[in-house]
């Protein structure tokens, strides 16, 4: 079904607020992906906070174009079946999602991703990213890194609390 001019403007005034809140817009070929896989995606992307959206290039070229900081984007790498992952709060995760996604569906292909300061990431460049941890993993592993000397220093006070009452214990017992 066709889409009428003012449902158009719709998708594009949505796609491009999208664009302008997401931190990352990561883009992927999914031809030969089933209706039913990507159901599951955007359940598991929803869950990361992230939004999939299958929108036709055209339109989302038009919403790129429309929007200021992103008007000068190369966008001639939007061709074919592509599905756009939008995610406001992380930027690694749209391309974390697609990628776990792809283990499963190797029909899923990176094109590339629309970063924040207008610049257009290759498919290598995403994939990288993909592999990076996420911003709560972290932020948990510079915690541990600060807690590391001070665990050391409790374990080790502990364990030379513990022999010096032994050793008055075995004193007041003798």
């Amino acid at each position: 079904m066709a889409l009428t001019k003012d449902k158009k403007q719709q998708v594009v005034d949505e796609v491009s607020a999208l664009l302008n809140d997401s931190k990352l817009t990561v883009v992927a070929a999914y031809q030969g992906t089933t209706v039913k896989a990507l159901q599951q995606l955007r359940r598991d992307a929803r869950d990361g906070a992230t939004a999939v959206k299958v929108v036709k290039n055209r339109l989302v070229i038009k919403a790129i174009e429309q929007n200021e900081a992103l008007k000068d984007v190369d966008t001639s790498a939007l061709k074919g079946q592509l599905l756009y992952a939008f995610n406001a709060d992380d930027e690694v995760a749209p391309a974390k999602v697609l990628a776990e996604f792809a283990k499963t569906n190797p029909s899923l292909q990176f094109v590339g991703a629309i970063g924040t300061d207008g610049k257009f990431m290759s498919a290598d460049e995403v994939k990288a990213l993909a592999t990076l941890p996420s911003k709560t993993q972290l932020i948990a592993g510079i915690i541990n890194t600060l807690n590391g000397p001070v665990n050391g220093v409790m374990s080790g006070l502990g364990g030379n609390l513990h022999a010096l009452l032994d050793g008055i214990a075995a004193k007041a017992n003798a």
